[in-house]
C-alpha cells in the first residue's frame, strides 16, 4: 500500500447487487468503485469543482464478493497527468472477497465536457499518495475486427447518471448478459470509453473475449476485455 492520503469507504453487497449464485455482479463492482471516487472527491473537498469521468478502467477479481458480504473499499491516486488522475482502489470483503482495480479519470468542465487542467489544491491533495508518478490517457483497445458478429442492445432510461448519459457501471451488464461467470473464478476485466452514450438502441459487437459497445451508426461507445482463468 502507497503512503499519502487514501480513503475508506464501506459497502455491502445487497440484493440489488448479486447474480442468482449470490456472486456480486460486474456492475455492482464498477458502481462501488465510482462512488469510492466521488466520496473522495467530496471528503478532499472538492465536489462541484468540475466531474470526473472514467476512461479506462480494470479490476482484477481474485474473489468475487457474494451476497450479504461487507467491504472496505480503500482508495489513493497513484498517478497524476496535466488534467487526469489514475485511481488505484481494492475491495476487501470479510468474507475473502478480493479485487484490485485501476482506473484512468479525466477531470472535465461539465457544461462543455472539455478536459480542464488539475487545481493546484487537487494536485497537492492527491499528488501525496502519486508521489511524483506521471500516467497517459492514451487508450488501448483496438477497434472491432470488420469480421466481428453484432447483435442489437438497448440502454434503458434507468442507464443514465447524472449526467444524462449512460453510466459507466451499464456496459458491464453486456457482460453479464452474454457470458456464464464463474463464482470463484480468478478473473481480469477491463473496460475504455470512448464515447457517451445515451438511452436507446445500440449495438454490441463480440470477438472471444472481447465486446464493442457501440451506437447503430457505428461509433465506438466502449470496448470490454474479459480474461478467465480456467
Amino acid at each position: 500500500m502507497t503512503d499519502g492520503r487514501r480513503f475508506r469507504h464501506h459497502a455491502r453487497v445487497g440484493l440489488g447487487d448479486a447474480a442468482p449464485d449470490g456472486r456480486a455482479r460486474l456492475d455492482a463492482l464498477a458502481r462501488w468503485l465510482q462512488d469510492a471516487a466521488y466520496l473522495d472527491v467530496v471528503d478532499a473537498g472538492f465536489e462541484g469543482r468540475g466531474a470526473w469521468v472514467v476512461r479506462r478502467s480494470r479490476m482484477e477479481i481474485e474473489r468475487f464478493p457474494t451476497f450479504g458480504e461487507p467491504l472496505e473499499l480503500t482508495t489513493w491516486a497513484s498517478g497524476l497527468g496535466k488534467m487526469w488522475a489514475e485511481r488505484r482502489t481494492t475491495i476487501a470483503g470479510e468474507r475473502g472477497g478480493a479485487v484490485e482495480a485501476t482506473a484512468l479519470w479525466v477531470f472535465v468542465d461539465p457544461e462543455s465536457g472539455r478536459p480542464l487542467p488539475l487545481e493546484p489544491e487537487q494536485v497537492e491533495a492527491w499528488g501525496t499518495s502519486a508521489a511524483g508518478r506521471r500516467v497517459r490517457a492514451r487508450l488501448t483497445h483496438d477497434d472491432a475486427p470488420a469480421e466481428a458478429p453484432a447483435t442489437p442492445w438497448r440502454f434503458r432510461r434507468a442507464d443514465l447518471d447524472v449526467a444524462d448519459h449512460v453510466n459507466n457501471a451499464a456496459y458491464w451488464e453486456v457482460v453479464e448478459e452474454d457470458v456464464e461467470i464463474a463464482r470463484e473464478a480468478p478473473l481480469v476485466a477491463e473496460v475504455e470509453h470512448r464515447g457517451a452514450a445515451d438511452a436507446g438502441e445500440a449495438v454490441v459487437r463480440r470477438g472471444q473475449d472481447r465486446w464493442w459497445i457501440c451506437s447503430t451508426t457505428g461509433a465506438t461507445h466502449a470496448s470490454i476485455r474479459l480474461t478467465m482463468d480456467a
